[in-house]
This record gives structure tokens, sequence and C-alpha cells, in this order.
């Protein structure tokens, strides 16, 4: 299985292992991309679909720290004031190690799959003239739970979120 965008993400998943690989470059350094991946105010900002909100509970991006956000539908306010709140659907996992500007290792659970927590190893590379191309590889526990992954539409969400990452780079 693989899809992409026009742009230059690729999600692959391997027919014989558990594992699903992204691969995307981006129009800045390594040190720029990473900050925006580890500093919750940066992540909140692109992270996800661009018709959901990521509400940040808790972000500790060090070796041994943790995070839960949730995805919620409407302004993500919560007052009333605007569209609807509604949770979609929450997250956590731990940072297993956190190495700057180079390399993130976590784990990552959909709270509605608590049995399905992922590995995902991300790397941060120089490609020259300033870009940066970032790998994230993905394990579960199964083939079954991987393809049930590739089948959910988290595609969109990778290719919404990188283009909204994009934005926020040019943006400085």
């Amino acid at each position: 299985m693989t899809s992409s965008d026009d742009r230059r993400t690729t999600i692959e998943a391997d027919p014989a292992l558990p594992v699903i690989r992204i691969v995307r470059e981006f129009d800045a350094p390594p040190a720029r991309v990473f900050r925006a991946w580890t500093e919750p105010e940066l992540v909140a900002r692109w992270l996800g679909p661009r018709d959901r909100v990521m509400k940040i509970d808790t972000w500790d991006a060090r070796t041994g720290g943790s995070y839960r956000y949730s995805a919620l539908a409407g302004d993500g306010a919560g007052d009333g004031a605007g569209p609807a709140s509604e949770v979609i659907a929450s997250f956590y996992g731990s940072f297993h190690e956190v190495r700057r500007d180079s390399r993130l290792v976590q784990t990552f659970t959909f709270e509605g799959v608590p049995d399905g927590v992922s590995l995902e190893t991300v790397v941060f590379e120089p490609v020259g003239e300033g870009r940066t191309r970032v790998s994230s590889l993905s394990l579960v526990d199964s083939l079954a739970t991987r393809d049930a992954i590739m089948a959910s539409g988290m595609d969109r969400g990778v290719i919404e979120g990188y283009a909204q990452l994009d934005e926020l780079l040019a943006a400085g």
C-alpha cells in the first residue's frame, strides 16, 4: 500500500511487516522543523486535518517525557460562542528518546484503541539548501492493526497536517 500527495508526502505500508513509513521534505533546516515538532504551541498549529483543532493537554518533549492531546471539531474554544468543540479523538504517548534536531522515538496510542500502541521513530536529516527530510517509521503489533490505521483516513491528517506545517515554516 502506498499513498502520496502531489507535493512530497509518501506513506507506505510494507506488505510483509506491520509498519508504516512516512517520508516528507520541508523547506526549512532541521532545527526549525524539529522545533515545530516538539514545542506544544507550534505542534497545535499544524498537527492533523485542517478542519480540526488540536488541544494539547500535556506535552513534555524530552527523553522520558509524555504527551496527551485531543482533536476537536469546531473552534476549540469550548466557550459556546463559536461552533461546537466536540472531542473527536484523543491520543497519548511517551517520548522514549528526544535527540535535538535529529531524532525522536515515541509511543503513540489512540485512546479509542488502547491496545493498539505503536512505536514511532522520526528522523530529521538535512538534504541541502536549507531543507529537511523527515522520515517516520511506525511499528504496530500486527498487519491487521497496520491495515486498520491505513484505512482510517490517517493519510488525510498527515498530508493536511504537513501542508499546515509548510505554512507555519514559511511564516517564519
